[in-house]
C-alpha cells in the first residue's frame, strides 16, 4: 500500500497493490498494519458504511463537530469526485480543499482525518461508495457546509446543479458554520 500526500498533507491518497491478469484482479482493500505504516500512526476504525447514489448526486460536505470521524473512503462501483475541506481554524490550510477521483478502475482510497468536512459527487451512472470511520455516526453532532460556498470555491466537475438532500440544501456557509479550533 502506498500513501501519497495531497495539497493538504494530512489528507492522503491510499493506493493498494493490485494484482491483475486475464481472470480479473485481487487486492487487499484494508490491512490495519499496512494502513498504520502508510499514515505513520495507529487509527482504530469502528464503523463501515456503504452508500449507492445516482449520477449527479452530491453528498456533503459533512462532518461531526463532536465525535469527529476520520474516514477511509473508496468507490467500489462507478466513479466519484471526492472532496475534503480543512475546517480546523488553527490549521495553515484552513478553508482549503482537495479533490480526488475515486473509481472502481483506479482502486484509490482517500484518508480524510478528523477535522475535515467531506463530500463526493457521483460522476458515473451510479456509484457505490464505502467508508470506514474512526467514530460512530452521531446525528445530533452532524453538521454540513454548503457544497457551493464561494469562500471554499470547490471546482466540482459539474455543468448542472447537483442533486442534493434537503439537509445539504440547507447547509451553512463556512463563515457561519460551527468549526474545529
Amino acid at each position: 500500500m502506498r500513501a501519497t500526500p495531497t495539497a493538504i498533507p494530512d489528507v492522503l491518497v491510499i493506493e493498494p497493490k493490485v494484482f491483475g491478469d486475464a481472470r480479473g484482479f485481487f487486492f487487499e482493500s484494508f490491512n490495519q498494519s499496512a494502513f498504520d505504516d502508510a499514515i505513520g500512526k495507529h487509527v482504530d476504525f469502528v464503523q463501515d458504511n456503504h452508500s449507492r447514489s445516482a449520477k449527479g448526486v452530491l453528498r456533503g460536505l459533512h462532518y461531526q463537530i463532536q465525535q469527529p470521524q476520520g474516514k477511509l473512503v473508496r468507490a467500489v462501483r462507478g466513479a466519484v469526485f471526492d472532496v475534503a475541506v480543512d475546517i480546523r481554524r488553527s490549521s495553515p490550510t484552513f478553508g482549503k480543499w482537495v479533490g480526488v477521483e475515486l473509481s472502481e478502475e483506479n482502486h484509490k482510497q482517500l484518508w480524510v482525518p478528523p477535522g475535515f468536512a467531506h463530500g463526493f459527487l457521483v460522476l458515473s451512472e451510479s456509484a457505490e461508495f464505502l467508508y470506514k470511520t474512526t467514530d460512530y455516526y452521531a446525528p445530533a453532532h452532524e453538521r454540513s457546509i454548503a457544497w457551493n460556498d464561494p469562500d471554499v470555491a470547490i471546482a466540482w466537475p459539474v455543468t448542472d446543479t447537483p442533486t442534493l438532500s434537503q439537509k445539504d440544501q440547507q447547509a451553512a456557509m463556512l463563515k457561519q458554520a460551527e468549526l474545529f479550533e
